[in-house]
């Protein structure tokens, strides 16, 4: 039987990463333990924030970053668009331009996913 990935094994990865950028900066900086990690997660980004939760709990536990609270801020998605010039909000990609119709939009916001700030001690 193939082995498939559970849907939110893509969560867990990202904060396997997350982990390893605050054990990083622990390092860098020398902090012991993380308080607080403020996390930027862009509309398109396709993170399910539940998921990310529940696997930030799990992937900290026994790490410098035990019991932090996980603050996440939703950025939302722009997009240039190119016939009329103007910078629109959308919902997903392949959207319209809400101001002419056009489908020849560039993404220019909400792809994000970085860790927007730390609280150390």
């Amino acid at each position: 039987m193939p082995l498939t990935a559970c849907p939110e094994m893509h969560e867990l990865s990202l904060c396997e990463g997350v982990l390893q950028i605050l054990e990083e900066q622990s390092w860098i900086q020398g902090f012991l333990r993380v308080s607080r990690v403020c996390l930027e997660i862009g509309a398109l980004a396709g993170v399910e924030p539940e998921a990310l939760r529940f696997h930030f709990d799990a992937v900290t536990r026994g790490s410098l970053a035990e019991g932090a609270i996980l603050e996440i801020v939703a950025v939302p998605a722009q997009a240039w668009c190119l016939p009329c010039g103007e910078k629109v909000s959308i919902r997903q990609y392949f959207d319209a331009c809400p101001q002419c119709g056009s489908h020849q939009l560039q993404v220019i916001g909400g792809e994000e996913l970085r860790v927007q700030q730390l609280e150390v001690e």
